[in-house]
Order: C-alpha cells, then structure tokens, then sequence
C-alpha cells in the first residue's frame, strides 16, 4: 500500500497504458474481422481530416464531441444513430494518449491527481442513474452563467485586480477535499452531456494551481471513463467501424502536435487559453439552452 501512495503517478499511467492497448486490441481485432464490410459511405481521408482537427483541439480543451459531431453531418459521413458511438470509441484512443503524455510531461502532486482522476469516474458511475435525470435546459443555463462567472474571475486575477489563480502543482487539506468533491459531481454531470474539460479547466484555476495541471486532471479524468463506453458500443455494433478508425488514427497525430504548442506555451499565454476555453464553453452551453433542443458535450 505504501509503494501504491508513493507511485500513485506510476499506477495511474500503467491503468491508463492497459486501458490503450485493451481498446487498440479491440479496433484491431474489428478491423481484421470486418475488413471487408467496412462502410463504403465513409472516405478514410475526411473521417481521418476530421480526427487530427477535432483532438487537436480537444487537447487545448476545447472538447471534441461537439465539433466531431457538426463535422460528421457536414461531410457525410455516416448516419446520425451511429454519431454517439463513433464519438466515443473514435476519441478513446486519443484521448487516452493525451492523458498518457500529459501525466508524464506536467508534474502534479501524486494524491491531488489520483483523487481528482478517481472521483471523476466514481462520480460517472454514480451519477450515470441520477444526473442524467436533471433537466437538461437547467444544466445548461446554470453551467453556461457559472462558467462565464468564473471565467471573469479567471480575468481578473489575470490583470492582476485581485489575486485568483496560482502556481501549485497541488493541493492539501480542505482545498483538497473541496476539488475531489467537485469532480466528483462534474463527472456526474458527464452524464447529463456537460463537457468536463472547462469546467475542471476553472476548477484547478480557482484552487491556485497552474492552469497547466488542468489538462492531465481533466484529461485522465475523461480517459478513465471512455473505454468502458467505446466496450458497449462495440458490442452492440452501434459505432461506424471505418469512420472511427480513421479518427483514432489522425486523432492521435493532432494530439502530438497540439501537446507540443501546449506545452511550450509561456504561462501567461496559457492562461488566456484557459479563459478563452471556458467562454467558448459558456456561450456553446447558453446557445444550446436558448434553442431548447439537445446538441453534443
């Protein structure tokens, strides 16, 4: 147990390595089966166009699912009943490389990730019979007015008018107990459609961190929730083979090169990419509330 609480780093990097080949073995094992059946709908070269822009951005935050799912209709490239598993088993594998490279190249204090990661799952599990029974409508308007508040805040301890936001590669005590709780509910929120990325983006802001230990928190986080989605789309044949393979493929390629401009970013710049995120969020969340219908996380 003790060799657990001090490599926690390690332990979580080896559940999320396991997790990438579990779910490689199953599209590979799904190529060689239906390789012959693959949909004749879909072109390999836009489904793949489409995977590299999408997770380039999905790694600065933005989100993928949205502009995957606006993609996929504009181009044509597969029925709408398919979009869902498409966006899941599709993104799986890029998203866990995100997880795999920034948990490597961002050091955040051991306890602080792994509880964060962990209670975001627990919260999915949870939450999957609770949360996703709320009205949507409401969601979406307290979320989007929550986000542009905090975004707000993000600005003005960005000009330096009081002081929010921090440099701490973790936290102790309340704060601590504080972040575990709230991503515990913004994992279950993931199952009512409300994207985690800029919500843990704030989060980690306003607990004095480094905006740059949000994206191995909120990358991990939805990297532990995936794979058992892209399992039960799988199994129930509700995905398109073709397109989601080929936006693993060029998924993955946009996430290297977004890591590398994230990474390289200075600090200051990164924090107005964190704002930037969470308006987008905010405005996307709000439009989809005053239009009434349902649109993707």
């Amino acid at each position: 147990m003790d060799w657990i609480l001090s490599n926690m780093a390690t332990v979580i990097l080896a559940i999320l390595g396991i997790m990438t080949v579990g779910v490689a073995i199953i599209l590979i094992k799904e190529w060689i089966k239906y390789k012959d059946e693959l949909e004749a709908g879909t072109s390999w070269g836009i489904s793949g166009g489409i995977g590299l822009v999408v997770n380039f951005f999905d790694t600065l935050g933005i989100g993928s699912f949205a502009p995957t799912t606006a993609l996929l209709k504009a181009f044509k490239q597969t029925d709408d009943r398919l979009i869902p598993g498409i966006l899941n088993v599709g993104c799986c594998i890029p998203v866990l490389t995100e997880a795999l490279i920034f948990i490597q190249k961002v050091e955040v204090e051991p306890i602080t990730l792994f509880g964060m990661l962990f209670a975001s799952a627990f919260g999915a599990w949870v939450g999957a019979g609770i949360v996703s029974k709320f009205d949507t409508q409401k969601v979406r308007l307290v979320m989007g007015v929550a986000l542009l508040i905090t975004a707000f805040l993000m600005l003005v301890g960005l000009m330096g008018w009081m002081p929010v936001g921090g440099d701490a590669i973790g936290l102790t005590g309340a704060k601590l107990i504080v972040a575990i709780a709230i991503n515990f509910v913004l994992g279950a929120m993931m199952t009512a459609g409300v994207g985690l990325y800029a919500p843990c983006m704030a989060l980690v802001y306003l607990m004095g961190m480094s905006p740059l230990m949000a994206f191995p928190i909120m990358m991990g986080s939805c990297a532990m929730l995936m794979p058992v989605a892209t399992l039960r789309f799988v199994k129930e044949k509700a995905y398109n083979r073709k397109a989601s393979i080929a936006i693993t493929i060029g998924g993955i390629i946009g996430v290297f090169i977004a890591v590398y401009l994230v990474t390289s970013l200075p600090m200051t710049v990164l924090r107005w990419l964190v704002i930037a995120v969470v308006v987008y969020t905010a405005i996307v969340m709000l439009r989809a509330y005053a239009k009434g219908g349902k649109s993707a996380a």
